[in-house]
């Protein structure tokens, strides 16, 4: 090779050698130089980490101050995602530790938007064992955060759990709504009760410790610490004693029904303050243990849950109110001047129009029936012919929503429904909606039928032969529908159902709690509430709650009062009587019970005491439980007995069929 050629290549090489060096120093300067912040805010990310320290959520205590919910430490195990090329077998060989399947993981990390050094919450309430496997893996467990944290903790189990809710990490729909408000996703949220409707009061306010950490996200020493500030707390009217109370006799009298042979499902009872609308005791059976949430449920844990009745809270639930809607009648009557309290009837056991018969639950008749006895005998022929040949619909639809009936009481915790006072409007859109969706479905599938038929045929006999066709059976579809559309309008016999307590009366024991606390009180509505005061971490009250008055029902008092000694006469002559026989305090009441097309009756009972001078209200209902008296009943005594301190509680006597 000629000198000419080496010196060639030379120069060529020292070109690609001089380039090389000038693209490495211009990329030296360009991250000097320009992007030299950005470069020392990722070397202090990767090197200090910024840990988020839990605030305890605020506690919840019952009104003697006794604690309904607290919090304890755990151990939680977390993964920062660091943007290692080995995350794949981080994820595996912590998911092997902890149990989970590491798609699981995977899908929190991406969820997260594989944010770098943001931490993901994998586990909560981790035992020792496994926080101590992790520890002895630590090298290869690179992002893997131990952290203590405080969870929720429940001293009496599963009490109450359907006023407090229960705590669960925050769902995405909830992060989203409240991504101005500083959660990030693994925190907790109140998904129910209290726990949802106080969540901006029970939630703490965060603090943080910097920490530097080494290559393997191990931390080396502490830089500073903002200390957490804890939630404030909720002090309830519930009453722990009568709560407990309210909830073993509620169990008792569901499984006592069930022993009987009825479906019995479950049960709600709620005892009310007449004096203030403040709750005493809210029962609801089935029921759960809130702790379950905390690690999250498995898709086969849920549907377990739900096949077990356990979550509705079935005092916000709708149930047709049976015969405890008959005072309703009786207030409407002697207000109205239609009756007065010695106007009477000769109850042949029965109630006849046109050619129907309505048969009385006792088809032997009660004999003469004025309003006092009617009450205290719950005889169906007595309302029978008030609500249709004096009231009617309109006037019975008034008083019931004077007493709050078919309205939300506002109560404190999510998920309650209005309720349903019948109307003849509200008849027809509900019956419409059904014909509407039974036999749309039946003329699109005719139009469906036809259509390609119909675009397809060229010959015009075999369009109208076609057409022929398909009104001939839209015309078999409308006559089918229309055996149906009379009832659309509002019966007679909607008016008979209506007036004791049956059709499409739909009402939560809630309402009927606040309704049977107006009549006990003398006619003032008061707005039924959980929540008594809220108090900061340091006891300093920041919030009290005091009654607020609804309405007041405009009875005279001396109907009101015909109305209390109809009800007193239900637990001394009446279909209650045999609950309370011997009861040291004198109660009123109305048992009720309501017919459920295909399924064992709803039990209702309904009282207050003392009768001369009312305290508390209490509305008890057992899911197709049988007759009020001896289902629902029974309840409703343990917790007036519980109330006033009664030692020896008298076992039900006697059978009550309403």
């Amino acid at each position: 090779m000629d000198r000419k050629n080496i010196n060639k290549k030379t120069k060529v090489l020292l070109f690609i050698v001089s380039s090389i060096f000038l693209v490495l120093v211009s990329r030296l300067a360009y991250m000097q130089l320009i992007e030299t912040e950005r470069f020392e805010t990722l070397s202090k990310q990767n090197h200090m980490r910024l840990n988020p320290i839990i605030a305890p959520r605020g506690e919840i205590y019952d009104n003697h101050g006794v604690k309904i919910v607290g919090n304890q430490p755990v151990y939680t195990v977390s993964l920062v995602y660091l943007g290692l090329k080995n995350t794949d077998q981080v994820v595996n060989r912590v998911a092997n530790i902890l149990g989970m399947d590491p798609k699981v993981i995977m899908d929190k990390l991406e969820k997260q938007q594989l944010r770098l050094y943001q931490p993901v919450r994998l586990a909560t309430n981790v035992p020792l064992e496994t926080v101590t496997a992790i520890e002895e893996q630590r090298l290869d467990l690179p992002g893997v955060v131990i952290d203590v944290e405080p969870i929720r903790s429940y001293p009496f189990g599963s009490m109450l759990s359907h006023v407090l809710g229960y705590v669960q990490e925050i769902k995405q729909d909830q992060l989203k709504a409240n991504q101005d408000k500083g959660y990030n996703l693994g925190d907790m949220y109140g998904q129910d009760g209290l726990e949802n409707s106080f969540e901006s009061v029970l939630r703490g306010e965060d603090g943080a410790r910097q920490v530097e950490v080494d290559a393997q996200g191990r931390p080396v020493r502490d830089l500073g610490v903002k200390e957490p500030v804890p939630g404030n707390n909720l002090h309830l009217t519930i009453d722990t004693k009568l709560q407990q109370v309210a909830e073993q006799s509620l169990e008792r009298q569901v499984l006592a029904m069930r022993r009987q042979g009825y479906e019995a499902k479950g049960g709600a009872t709620v005892m009310i303050d007449v004096r203030t609308g403040a709750i005493r005791a809210m029962a609801s059976y089935p029921t759960y243990n809130p702790s379950i949430w905390i690690n999250g449920l498995s898709q086969a844990q849920w549907e377990n849950l739900q096949k077990s009745g356990a979550l509705p809270n079935r005092n916000l639930q709708l149930y047709p109110p049976a015969s405890t809607f008959k005072m309703v009648l009786a207030a409407a009557g002697l207000d109205t001047g239609k009756i007065t309290a010695n106007w009477s009837i000769s109850d042949p056991g029965h109630y006849v129009f046109g050619n129907k018969t309505f048969n009385d639950w006792d088809p032997r008749g009660h004999g003469r029936v004025d309003v006092r006895k009617a009450i205290a005998q719950s005889c169906d022929t007595f309302f029978w012919t008030l609500g249709h040949r004096l009231l009617g619909v309109e006037t019975i639809g008034k008083y019931a929503h004077m007493f709050g009936l078919g309205e939300k009481t506002g109560i404190e915790i999510p998920g309650e429904p209005a309720g349903v006072v019948p109307t003849p409007e509200y008849k027809y859109k509900r019956n419409k909606a059904f014909l509407d969706a039974v036999y749309g479905p039946k003329f699109k599938a005719i139009e469906e039928k036809y259509k390609p038929l119909l675009a397809s045929a060229t010959d015009p006999a075999e369009r109208e032969r076609l057409e022929k066709a398909k009104q001939k059976e839209i015309q078999a579809v409308e006559k089918d529908r229309n055996q149906y559309t009379w009832d659309l309008n509002w019966q007679v016999y909607d008016t008979l159902n209506m007036s004791i307590g049956q059709g499409y009366n739909a009402y939560t024991p809630l309402q009927v709690a606040n309704y049977i606390a107006t009549i006990a009180n003398g006619g003032t509505r008061w707005k039924p509430y959980l929540v008594e005061k809220i108090t900061r971490p340091d006891g300093k009250v920041i919030q009290q709650f005091k009654p607020q008055k609804l309405g007041q029902v405009s009875i005279k008092p001396q109907d009101m009062k015909v109305i209390q000694e109809g009800m007193h006469m239900v637990t001394t002559v009446g279909t209650g009587a045999g609950v309370f026989r011997n009861f040291p305090v004198q109660v009123a009441g109305k048992s009720g019970t309501g017919e459920v097309a295909g399924h064992d009756n709803h039990a209702w009972f309904v009282a207050y005491g003392p009768f001369d001078n009312p305290e508390v209200a209490v509305a008890t209902v057992i899911d197709y439980g049988g007759h009020g008296g001896s289902a629902a009943g029974p309840v409703c005594r343990d917790l007036l007995a519980a109330y006033f301190g009664v030692k020896s509680v008298p076992q039900q006597t006697g059978y009550s069929p309403e």
